[in-house]
């Protein structure tokens, strides 16, 4: 059985850090994209950032870019978020994805094939 797994969310206050973690399970993922995502109640889910298997490259959202690093541990089968100077607009379930493709990064939630259970971010002002 395939498996994502958050871990890592909780509550800081604004201009503090958290690192997220995304543990895989079932399969090697070391040749998927390997994506995160976060949502608020009644928005779209939002594209945060992304790393590919090859290089590897990575990718974000303009919201974030500076504030948070994407990194990849294929020997482990996970992925780390590291977010920094967190802001209250970045309070949101966050959820890790995993893409097949190996043709070019998706930053659209239906390209990707499999999804964690989400963890809860809370930045608070």
């Amino acid at each position: 059985q395939v498996q994502l797994v958050e871990s890592g969310g909780g509550l800081v206050q604004a201009g503090g850090s958290l690192r997220l973690s995304c543990a895989g399970s079932g399969r090697t993922f070391s040749y998927y994209v390997m994506g995160w995502f976060r949502q608020v109640p009644g928005k779209e889910r939002e594209f945060v950032c992304a790393i590919s298997w090859r290089d590897p490259s990575t990718y974000y959202a303009d919201s974030v870019k500076g504030r948070f690093t994407l990194s990849r541990d294929n020997a482990k089968n996970t992925v780390y978020l590291q977010m920094s100077s967190l802001k209250p607009e970045d309070t949101g379930v966050y959820y890790c994805a995993a893409d097949r493709s190996i043709v070019a990064v998706s930053t659209t939630p239906g390209s990707y094939d499999y999804w964690g259970q989400g963890t809860q971010v809370t930045v608070s002002s």
